[in-house]
Parts: C-alpha cells; structure tokens; sequence
C-alpha cells in the first residue's frame, strides 16, 4: 500500500485485500464459488471467483466472500442468495443473512424493498440460475411542459421546464426527516408543484428525483419519511408521488437522486458509462451503463464495505463495519478531525461541523487540507472495488463535502492513487461538475424522466 491516510493508519482497502487474495488463491489449489443474487421479476446478478480449496483456508474464504456478497446486496440489490461451490460459505451465509444473524438489518431492508422473505439457497452447478440482466430506459424526454422535483433532506427544489429550457425554479427550506406528520411532506410537495404549475400554461409530465428506494414510482425505503409511523407510511407515504400526480393530472416518473444525476452528467458528457458519487450527508451513488440505460440496481453503495479494517468505524444504521458512509461524507471528515485531534464546539450538528472543517479549509489549513486528501485516499483505493460491480468510463464527484478546494484535494489524491497502484483505471475520467450546472442539469434530468404519450 504506497497511500496511508495520515489520520486513519488502520485503513485496509478491501481493493487491496481482495488483489492479495486473488494472487494467492491462483498459487495455490483452488475451486470456483458462484454467487447469484435475484431482486424483481427474476432479475439477477452473478458473480464467479476463485478461492482456496483447502479446507484450512475456509475461515479466509469466508471472509472475503460475506464482503462481496454484502457488496452485491447494496449496489444490485436482491432477496435471493444462491451459493454454488462450497457448503461452508453457504452455511455461514445462511447464518448470518438472517433475521437473528449478525445481517439482520440488510436481511430486514431487503424483504422490505422487494416485499419477499430473504431466502439464501444452495445449488449445484446444472442448477445455477441464467443470467437476467435488466435494462431501464431512464429520461431524455425534453418535449412539453414539465415539472422537474427534486426532493431533498435540506430543501427541495422545484423547476418549471418548457422544451428543455429551465423557465423557473426555487429551492424552500424543509425538514422531513424530523416530522412525523406525512401530510407535512404531502402538502410541502404539492406547494411545490403548484408553484412550478403556475409558471407555465400546462403540465405534461411530472419528473421527481429523490434519496431512496423506487419500485413502479412507489417509496419504498426513503430517509426522507423517517419519522413516519409505519401505519402511516403503507397507507399514506408508499403511494405519495402517485397520488399527488394523480391530483394534478399529469403522468409521474420518481428515480433515485443518484440515477437522476448520473443521468444529469450523462446528458452534459454525451457519453455512457457514467458513476456519479454524492458526497454529503451520506454517499449517494448513481449509474448510467454502457448502453444508456439503467440496470434497475439499487446502488445503495453508502452501505457497500470499503475497508477491510474489523476495528473501523461502524455505521450506527447497519452496525456494520467499513462501509462507505462512514468515508464518504460529512461523517467521515468529521470522523478524520477528531482521529486528528481536532476538538469541535460543542452542540453543532454533522453539518455545521463539515461547514467548520470547511472554513478552515478556506484559510489554509493544513490540518484541514490533510483530511481532503485522505479522503481522496479513500476513494482511489475505493474506485477499484466499485469498478467490480460497475463498468466505469466518467466519474463524477460531487456534493457538500466536495466544495471548494477540498474538493480539488480530494480528486487530485484519487487520480494519483490510481496511476500508482492500479494503471488499469487509470483512464478513468474523474470529474466535478460546476455548482450551478449540476443545479440546472439535475432539475433538467428529473424533469426528463417521463414519457409523455401522445
């Protein structure tokens, strides 16, 4: 490892780790592990490695394979494990992805996105499911009049789109994630949408990008509606977006903020391939593949394990240890301040302590320059591991924690890490897209999302 963070020594790339792994299971005697994980309508994910076939190495084994199938999970998605090559890896799975098992929290998301009970199967080799690759078409609609929503934890933003062009847009301060009311969210969106109404003659379309889980425009999982009682949240949250559509009269298109800014930068870039990171109160990560399209993945990679490291950070909502939440945001420089000593005045939100590391930025502070670069440590040793499940051309990296210089910091570090440790990825095009037009292409994308039938 030529890179360590200066304030988080103990950091163990899993890039690293499963290189290693790789290297030494070829020198040795081995065998192929299949793993397939299904989601919606039988769409699935498969995944083929080699490991140790001496039974003296299956504890290693086991090791790195809970990570990639943990990884799987969160950037696929899925509520069917099958495991084909090995009874110890699928009895330890079957162990601990269950509802007492130490992945009870992946086990209880999962079941409640795709509305099936987490199963974990065996299979022998004849019986290994056939790939069942998904293919989502997902905006570039520009014609009509449209309403672009884009719903966030801080504000929402609303945009009046007329062919393309941005005729009106707003940004209202809001707090969802601390109202328990769900006509709160109902009444604050629909004064959105009116206000983006009024500035055009007609609604076509209604395009909404928003942090969670869609399935058929439906909120499934959304930080947004913590505070919703779960009676509250299947009769009156889950349909929110469609009922408020319906209200208005116009077709609706809801896709995770991610996807929508993935597609955003796609559109800027003219190209495909495209892995967009939003670094802020969490990491939000959306992907356009090769052909344009969506894979209908959920691409919840806060939650996909980055650091090999037992002893690192645990993430409070999972209780798992190393995932990308806790490197990838407001978290994870507060997380590097305080390993470095720094002492925060007391009272101040994750928020106001990113803002108060920022200042310091701004004047020049070395301290406050080192945590940059070990974040951009963290993501050159990152962006090989995610370029296992995606196939990246474009980077973008955006959000709070990457304004500034820090932000600068942060992409020079990965780009340097890259072209040392691992050329291969070298070519890859890492990007930050100015403030102002990632505002209007974002409002642009979600506005594009539906297609208005003639």
């Amino acid at each position: 490892m030529k890179f360590i963070p200066k304030y988080d020594k103990e950091f163990n790339p899993i890039s690293l780790v499963l290189r290693d792994f790789r290297k030494r299971v070829n020198e040795e005697s081995n065998k192929t592990l299949k793993i397939c994980v299904e989601r919606n309508n039988g769409y699935n994910y498969l995944f083929n490695i080699q490991i140790f076939e001496s039974p003296t190495k299956r504890e290693e084994n086991y090791e790195i394979i809970e990570r990639i199938i943990k990884s799987i999970l969160w950037v696929v998605g899925g509520y069917k494990i099958y495991i084909c090559g090995d009874d110890y890896i699928y009895e330890r799975i079957s162990a601990d992805y269950s509802s007492t098992g130490k992945r009870a929290f992946d086990v209880d998301f999962m079941q409640t996105v795709y509305e099936k009970p987490f199963e974990v199967i065996k299979v022998a080799g004849d019986q290994f499911p056939k790939q069942n690759n998904c293919n989502v078409k997902i905006g570039g609609h520009l014609d009509g009049c449209r309403i672009g929503f884009d719903a966030g934890g801080s504000d929402r933003k609303v945009s009046a789109v007329i062919d393309g062009k941005v005729v009106y847009s707003e940004e209202v301060v809001w707090f969802p994630k601390i109202n328990s009311d769900y006509r709160y969210h109902y009444d604050g969106i629909m004064q959105s949408m009116k206000t983006a109404i009024s500035k055009m003659p007609r609604v076509d379309a209604i395009g909404v990008s928003s942090a969670g889980v869609y399935v058929d425009n439906k909120i499934m999982v959304a930080s947004l509606f913590l505070k919703v009682p779960k009676e509250d949240y299947k009769a009156h949250v889950q349909n929110m977006y469609l009922d408020i559509a319906k209200e208005i009269g116009a077709p609706i298109e809801v896709a995770n903020d991610g996807d929508v800014t993935a597609l955003a930068g796609a559109i800027d870039l003219k190209d495909n391939c495209v892995l967009g990171i939003a670094m802020g109160t969490s990491e939000a990560v959306g992907y356009i593949n090769d052909k344009g399209l969506l894979n209908g993945w959920l691409s919840e990679v806060a939650f996909v394990p980055v650091d090999f490291n037992k002893n690192s950070m645990v993430d409070e909502w999972s209780g798992d240890y190393g995932c990308g939440v806790k490197y990838f945001s407001q978290d994870g420089v507060i997380k590097l301040a305080e390993n470095a000593g720094y002492i925060f005045k007391k009272g101040l939100s994750p928020a106001e302590k990113l803002k108060e590391i920022q200042s310091l930025m701004l004047n020049g502070n070395d301290l406050a320059k080192q945590i940059y670069e070990d974040i951009g440590t963290y993501l050159g040793y990152a962006i090989p591991y995610y370029c296992e499940f995606y196939k990246v051309k474009h980077l973008l990296i955006l959000g709070r924690v990457t304004s500034g210089d820090g932000g600068l910091l942060i992409v020079n570090r990965a780009k340097e890490i890259l072209r040392a440790e691992f050329p291969e990825y070298a070519d890859i095009n890492i990007t930050m897209p100015d403030e102002s037009n990632k505002r209007v292409g974002q409002s642009i994308a979600a506005a594009s999302l539906p297609q208005i039938k003639k």
